[in-house]
């Protein structure tokens, strides 16, 4: 596939959908961004922002609100899916039917759906009826706040057919914004879910004045065992220590921005689960339902992940924050 993608579609109006729509639109490309809610829509239509998810942010005049889900795919190049992902499956149901043949689908959702065990891009194909070849998946260091402010940053598009992958990278590489390629779909979904619980655990880390040697610990063991599951379901090692793994994981673990560990401190801090939750004010902090999907999948294929488990056992077995770490210094001694 060589094929120019001029007009996209990003149907999900949350910040890091709004977030990509804009670097698409700043690439030059033709977008439409599709929300849910008419107020959404209506706002970046007649204001150029979106108020609710990207705040203070100008949105450039080739971008379009929507909340018109046919318009929205009227005469696409590629669609764009940015919904959370445990709620993938359920938009998959509504969108499939609509979504245009044969062109680009490129998921930005982060995680292993609970119950099935199953890939965001599986989830796209198996729901949607979607090839794997069409399914372009975008990871790698991406905190919103940042880009959206044309802050300079490297990500990943993993694509089993390396031609669609590349046509992405074309279209929506900015001067801020460096895409690279990547066929290990597999590697890249596991590590980009996987930083999420690592996260986490180092917002925990830090609200509790552990200090820093505490987080570089849990930041490497944490690639170990992501990458430990990720070659049992057969990904490439070589891709956890890139952009997708190590990247990724340095700054969702390190970055205020990050909900993760936003939530991991506050925890920390003393609040329960549901309050910390709410105190996010409607943000997805994808590392509490990843601890438990990712946990079965550990299980499923026995593969050990201590600091999985202990980000578990705090967030739905009521271990207390502080116990965490002596939960993980208790582990078996063990060659590295």
């Amino acid at each position: 596939m060589t094929d120019t993608l001029q007009r996209l579609a990003v149907l999900g109006a949350g910040s890091w959908g709004t977030t990509f729509a804009k670097v698409l639109a700043d690439a030059g490309r033709d977008v439409t961004l599709w929300a849910r809610r008419e107020s959404v829509a209506t706002a970046i239509r007649d204001t150029r922002r979106n108020p609710d998810y990207l705040p203070g942010v100008d949105l450039p005049e080739n971008l379009h609100g929507t909340s018109d889900f046919d318009a929205a795919l009227d005469g696409v190049d590629a669609v764009v899916l940015a919904v959370p992902s445990q709620a993938l499956r359920e938009n998959m149901r509504v969108f499939r039917d609509s979504l245009p043949a044969r062109i680009p689908v490129v998921s930005l959702a982060k995680g292993v759906e609970i119950g099935t065990g199953l890939r965001m891009s599986e989830v796209i194909s198996r729901v949607g009826q979607i090839d794997p070849e069409r399914i372009v998946v975008l990871t790698g260091p991406n905190l919103a706040a940042e880009i959206a402010l044309t802050r300079p940053t490297a990500s990943v598009l993993a694509c089993t057919d390396h031609d669609r992958a590349r046509a992405v990278q074309e279209a929506c590489a900015t001067p801020y914004f460096r895409p690279f390629t990547t066929t290990d779909v597999v590697g890249a979904e596991i590590a980009g879910t996987g930083k999420n619980i690592i996260a986490l655990a180092c917002g925990i880390a830090d609200g509790l004045g552990l200090g820093l040697n505490a987080g570089a610990s849990l930041i490497t063991r944490g690639l170990n065992e992501v990458t430990r599951l990720g070659v049992e379901l057969g990904a490439v090692p070589a891709t956890f220590a890139g952009l997708a793994g190590l990247g990724d994981l340095v700054a969702t673990c390190w970055s205020p921005l990050s909900r993760n560990r936003t939530l991991g401190g506050r925890l920390a801090a003393g609040m329960g689960l549901d309050a910390a939750l709410e105190a996010a004010g409607g943000q997805v902090a994808e590392g509490v339902v990843s601890c438990r999907s990712v946990r079965d999948l550990a299980v499923r294929h026995k593969v050990d992940m201590p600091i999985t488990e202990a980000v578990y056992q705090v967030c739905y077995r009521h271990l207390p924050p502080g116990q965490m770490i002596r939960f993980l210094m208790d582990q078996p001694h063990s060659a590295e």
